[in-house]
């Protein structure tokens, strides 16, 4: 996987972060750089732990399908995929603007399930983790922390065009590596 795959990928994945650090700005009303650092630091953190483990989880099983691996890659980034496409079609919930540790943690591991899938797929395609997840992380922290910034400015009105943005980008890549292991492109 090519940083330019890698890293959009990482936009895709911190879509959902990014959405929550709107809705979290929006609920904050004014906010400061504490606030962005906080949101940035759990989704980042949270984006690049969940692929660590699920790598670490698919490499047990890497070797038994290695034959049908871009198939795995291509199933789990769809669903993923398709249940941000969806998600980004239902209607807005309320977010509550508690930057606390309880409400932080549910949050960032509710937005980075996905990325636990991911990190699956990592170990099929023999990805680099460290730089991988660290790139992801960063990515993820960046967008967090600005979408905290934008929910201040702007509210919720982008929240349900960044997660059909995601979830595009996921189901593209998906099948980008099924293509590949294929042998179309």
């Amino acid at each position: 996987m090519g940083i330019l795959e890698l890293f959009v990928l990482a936009v895709g994945l911190s879509m959902d972060a990014f959405a929550v650090s709107v809705c979290k700005g929006l609920s904050l009303g004014k906010i400061s750089r504490k606030h962005m650092y906080i949101a940035g630091a759990w989704f980042g953190g949270f984006q690049a732990l969940m692929p660590l483990i699920g790598y670490y989880l698919g490499r047990f099983f890497t070797d038994a399908i290695t034959e049908y691996d871009h198939w795995i890659a291509f199933i789990l980034l769809v669903i993923i995929g398709g249940k941000m496409v969806k998600e980004s079609f239902d209607k807005e919930e309320q977010m509550d603007g508690s930057m606390s540790v309880q409400s932080m943690f549910l949050l960032a591991v509710a937005t980075s399930i996905d990325a636990l899938a991911v990190g699956v797929t990592f170990a099929f395609l023999k990805v680099s983790i460290i730089p991988a997840v660290s790139f992801i992380g960063v990515v993820t922290f960046a967008c967090s922390a600005v979408g905290v910034k934008i929910g201040s400015i702007f509210g919720t009105k982008y929240r349900s065009r960044a997660e059909l943005c995601g979830g595009i980008i996921l189901i593209l890549i998906g099948t980008k590596i099924l293509l590949e292991g294929v042998g179309i492109l």
